[in-house]
């Protein structure tokens, strides 16, 4: 799993550099994250610029990284391509998440 981390502006970016978070990856999706997110900015971004493909395993696995942050964390999700958007927008994780257009949007609206 190619994931890399950035800060800006007070936000952990996290950069999802595959292109499926699917059953095969979503354990090292989420040890990935908890080692990239611990202790880290209150407000993570997760790019998934790259994402072009999600199921119900890469969908759990978001989500546990989302309660592996706590409840004074926030995990926000920028730049998802239509396949990636429509599952979330079916499962209603849209009403859980904040979805931005893109990283600078997430950053942007968030900032201050």
């Amino acid at each position: 799993m190619q994931m890399s981390t950035i800060s800006r502006s007070g936000f952990q970016i996290v950069t999802v550099a595959e292109t499926r978070i699917d059953a095969a990856v979503a354990i090292a999706f989420k040890d990935q994250m908890r080692q990239l997110t611990d202790g880290g900015a209150p407000d993570v971004v997760l790019d998934l610029t790259d994402v072009s493909f999600i199921d119900s395993s890469g969908l759990g696995a978001i989500v546990a990284a989302m309660k592996q942050l706590g409840k004074d964390r926030r995990l926000h999700l920028a730049a998802l391509m239509p396949n990636v958007d429509k599952v979330f927008r079916l499962t209603r994780m849209d009403t859980v998440f904040a979805i931005h257009d893109s990283v600078e949007q997430a950053v942007g609206a968030n900032a201050g």
